[in-house]
C-alpha cells in the first residue's frame, strides 16, 4: 500500500488532538483503519482475566489479531513495569509512525497507555473511546451504550 493510501486510512478524532497522544477515536473508526491499513495495530491493555472472561475484539476478518499487553497486572492491578519496553519490542521500530489503537474496558487505561507509548516515540497512538465495554447504563451494566461491543463490532469470547 502506498504512503498516500495509508495516510488516507487515518481515523477522525473525537474532539481536539491532545498534546501528549494522537487523540480519541470512535470504535468504528478504529475498526475502519484496522481493516484498511495493513500497518495499523490494536493493543488491548486489559487484564488476562478480562480477556478470558469478558471477550476480545475479533480482527480475523482484517487478517489480524489484537496485541495483548496488560497495562495493569491482575490481580494486584499494579502498573506493568515492562509495558513500554515490551510493547515497543513487540511493535518494532517499523511501526513508530503506524496507527496504534489502544483499548481497555472503558477508555481510561488505554488513554494512559497511548500517552506512555507516544512518549516512547510512537507518533500515532490513539485511544479507542468507550473501550471494549463502554459506560455503565442505568442498570449499571456495560456493553450496551458505548464502546466496541455497543458499536456491534466483531468480538469473541472463550
Amino acid at each position: 500500500m502506498s504512503d498516500k493510501a495509508k495516510g488516507d486510512a487515518m481515523p477522525e478524532l473525537i474532539g481536539p488532538r491532545p498534546d501528549n497522544y494522537a487523540g480519541d477515536v470512535a470504535p468504528g473508526d478504529a475498526w475502519r483503519v484496522l481493516q484498511s491499513n495493513p500497518d495499523a495495530v490494536l493493543v488491548d491493555v486489559r487484564t488476562r482475566a478480562e480477556w478470558s472472561f469478558v471477550g476480545l475484539p475479533d480482527l480475523s476478518s482484517a487478517g489480524k489479531e489484537p496485541l495483548l499487553m496488560e497495562w495493569q497486572q491482575f490481580p494486584a492491578m499494579a502498573l506493568n513495569p515492562g509495558f513500554v519496553d515490551d510493547l515497543a519490542a513487540s511493535l518494532g521500530a517499523s511501526r513508530k509512525q503506524a496507527p496504534v489503537f489502544f483499548l481497555c474496558r472503558s477508555g481510561a487505561r488505554s488513554r494512559s497507555a497511548a500517552i506512555a507509548m507516544t512518549a516512547a516515540g510512537f507518533s500515532q497512538c490513539f485511544n479507542v473511546a468507550g473501550g471494549f465495554e463502554g459506560d455503565l447504563d442505568s442498570e449499571r451494566h456495560r456493553g450496551g451504550r458505548t464502546g466496541w461491543k455497543a458499536a456491534a463490532l466483531p468480538w469473541v469470547q472463550s
